[in-house]
């Protein structure tokens, strides 16, 4: 996580992807971080398979259909 900020007036994470080249913002109830976390929300383990997700996307997008890592 870089840092957080506001949007919307709900709190947000805000993440690199793609090895700094993009940015995510998650909004805090999605996740397990926060007072009151709503049913659903994204655990480390989540967030990790989400990264590993858009990564594989990004990959598949650039054409590099090759081992990520």
């Amino acid at each position: 996580m870089l840092f957080t900020a506001r949007m919307k007036g709900v709190l947000v994470f805000v993440c690199e992807i793609d090895g700094g080249k993009r940015r995510i913002s998650l909004p805090q109830s999605w996740t397990d971080r926060g007072p009151e976390a709503l049913p659903g929300r994204f655990a480390v383990d989540g967030l990790t398979a989400a990264r590993q997700l858009v990564d594989a996307m990004a990959a598949r997008l650039r054409g590099d259909f090759g081992d990520a890592e």
